[in-house]
């Protein structure tokens, strides 16, 4: 990921090791007692990355707690993301002065149902990504635009953001991604100059895809 966003932001993707880590108190309520085994790996390692970002900024290593939705709970001063798929975890974490909020998602490149698909394009957006070249499936780098986009709206906005709700173009020459907000939920939020549109990057390297987007001040 480090190759997706600026370097006022720490990422660390997991090596070996970070999977069997140990998790710091306050961060184990965020599994709940039925969690399985790969959804604990899964978690250890997103919070062992969070806190060796932190260590890259010079901070000190502090827990990253779940929010009562499942997200995490950044120490004050911080802005981060987590992602993690099948096989690949990382974590970014930046300043609050440096940065006001940072997306990321990775997936595993798959091809997506028609269902699927229905839920996460507008009818204009799988329009433009049959137009794109052969070979890649574009509603799913789609699909993960749009969680990278929720990733970096949430912070700020604090509110829920279907994938109805933003509309993205894909320019695979370029690497990018551009997601413009409906303009009634930017109206709705509560907070001072909620944004309107992210710009983004994306990359495919073999079955990954990766995004990423930050929100400057």
């Amino acid at each position: 990921m480090r190759d997706l966003l600026p370097p006022t932001v720490s990422v660390v993707v997991a090596g070996p090791t970070d999977w069997a880590g140990e998790l710091l108190p306050g961060e184990q309520s965020g599994l709940g007692s039925r969690a399985v085994e790969s959804r604990r790996r899964d978690y250890t390692a997103g919070r062992v990355c969070a806190r060796r970002a932190m260590a890259e900024l010079g901070l000190p290593e502090l827990p990253v707690p779940a929010a009562a939705d499942r997200s995490p709970a950044w120490p004050a001063g911080l802005v981060g993301t987590i992602t993690h798929t099948r096989g690949y975890c990382a974590a970014a974490v930046a300043r609050a002065t440096d940065i006001r909020s940072v997306g990321m998602d990775a997936e595993r490149h798959r091809e997506l149902s028609e269902g699927v698909r229905r839920l996460i394009c507008r009818p204009e957006e799988e329009e433009r990504c049959a137009r794109l070249p052969a070979g890649t499936s574009w509603p799913l780098v789609l699909f993960s635009a749009k969680e990278t986009v929720y990733k970096v709206w949430h912070p700020v906005v604090g509110s829920w953001l279907d994938f109805q709700d933003a509309t993205v173009e894909l320019d695979p020459d370029a690497g990018t991604f551009t997601a413009r907000i409906d303009p009634v939920r930017v109206a709705a939020a509560t907070v001072a100059d909620p944004p309107s549109v992210v710009i983004g990057r994306f990359v495919i390297e073999g079955d990954l895809v990766r995004t990423a987007a930050v929100l400057t001040h």
